[in-house]
């Protein structure tokens, strides 16, 4: 006789095997239906196991689409959804909350590119900006430097930026794009039509996105080129001294001008609490 623990998992095996191309449970699991699920006077056991495997299939699928409305809009709905399918083959779920699902949507998709032809470097920076969004959104928060803390620091101080703070650098504006779509709504005639009449007219445009958090709101802030490449080096731990050097290397800003930007970004990135004490 079968454990509960046994039973447990060949019920979740079934839940969790994919549906056909129809969205429905493959006549094969027929006899591993009928050896766990008792069928009634309405349904067999496994149109009963359907309704479980539906119900978790298309409740994951939706979470795909709830993280990255940007990417689904520029490949379009239908190809997103076998795209999705096919992620979560090799990718199902393996926590406990759905905030995971996508952890590896970005890796998958680079391992993938010819799915997103010709817009691969559009769908990856969209890609890349929405998983950054998650992880900003739920990111730790630690005490923020305080100025006096700040006033001691000199060249050579290590300073951390909050551990939610994501840098993502683009080759399209992909941070105005997903606004845009955002209004769309969950329509697919809306998103057809936005592919149809907007996606052409999206240029490549260099930008330098921080995603960052104020209060319970997930924000983007663009940044020049220089204080990227300053936040990134602190943010891989180099000291102060050492990120301003990586920041201005190849600037072309007038050297006279770089105390000014200086002064500039971090009374602004201080009063927005980047920092970490």
């Amino acid at each position: 006789m079968s454990t509960l623990r046994e039973i447990q998992q060949r019920m979740g095996n079934a839940v969790m095997h994919p549906l056909t191309a129809d969205d429905q449970t493959p006549r094969r699991l027929k006899s591993e239906a009928e050896a766990i699920i008792k069928r009634n006077d309405r349904l067999s056991s496994l149109e009963r196991l359907e309704i479980y495997s539906r119900s978790y299939w298309f409740r994951v699928l939706d979470s795909l689409v709830e993280d990255f409305p940007g990417v689904r809009a520029i490949v379009g709905v239908r190809e997103f959804h076998a795209m999705s399918r096919d992620y979560l083959l090799q990718h199902p779920s393996r926590s406990f909350t759905m905030r995971n699902l996508g952890s590896h949507f970005v890796e998958w998709l680079e391992k993938n590119i010819e799915r997103v032809k010709p817009n691969e470097k559009f769908a990856l920076d969209m890609a890349r900006l929405e998983w950054a969004q998650i992880e900003a959104f739920d990111g730790a928060q630690k005490p923020v430097v305080t100025p006096e803390g700040w006033a001691r620091a000199g060249e050579d101080a290590v300073l951390k930026l909050q551990p939610y703070i994501r840098l993502v650098a683009a080759h399209y504006p992909v941070d105005d794009v997903l606004l845009e779509v955002r209004k769309l709504e969950d329509s697919n005639h809306k998103i057809a039509n936005w592919r149809r009449k907007r996606l052409p007219q999206v240029g490549t445009e260099k930008c330098f996105i921080v995603v960052h958090r104020v209060e319970y709101s997930v924000c983007y802030r663009r940044v020049e080129q220089e204080a990227f490449h300053l936040l990134e080096a602190l943010q891989c731990g180099s000291a102060l001294g050492e990120a301003l050097e990586v920041a201005f290397r190849d600037s072309a800003q007038p050297q006279e001008r770089w105390p000014v930007l200086v002064q500039e970004w971090f009374s602004l990135w201080m009063n927005l609490g980047w920092f970490s004490a």
